[in-house]
């Protein structure tokens, strides 16, 4: 799996989580007339990006600042944030620059991260994709 595969999943999946319903209990007996089938679970939109990564930060074991820190997101979401993953997800989002590990790559990063689950499915402030 792409390590943008893995943030994204890590995110979409807390909410993907809450909105599973429950199974419903199965029935022995066949029903006397033909029942009305239940609509499908209206599919979630979007996922509020946001408050997720900010409620799961309130249970961080140390002060991480996901909001500018592509290494610190990647630790909030127990994604492994060395650079051969940093540099492994600039391949993947389309980075261009020296895959040096550095501020600008960084920040290059997180932005790029913000935009491609904003992409996907994602509700995310402007602030943090611009």
């Amino acid at each position: 799996m792409s390590i943008f595969g893995k943030i994204k999943d890590a995110i979409f999946g807390k909410k993907a989580e809450a909105a599973t319903p429950p199974a419903a209990p199965a029935t022995t007996a066949a029903p006397a007339a033909p029942q009305p089938v239940p609509a499908a679970p209206a599919a979630v939109s979007e996922v509020d990006v946001e408050a997720i990564l900010t409620a799961q930060n309130a249970y961080a074991t140390q002060p991480l600042n996901w909001r500018t820190s592509i290494v610190d997101l990647m630790k909030l979401l127990d994604i492994d944030s060395s650079l051969a993953n940093r540099k492994e997800l600039a391949q993947e989002l389309g980075y261009t620059g020296a895959l040096d590990g550095s501020a600008e790559m960084n920040i290059w990063l997180h932005k790029a991260v913000m935009r491609e689950l904003a992409a996907n499915g994602g509700k995310v402030p402007a602030d943090l994709t611009d």
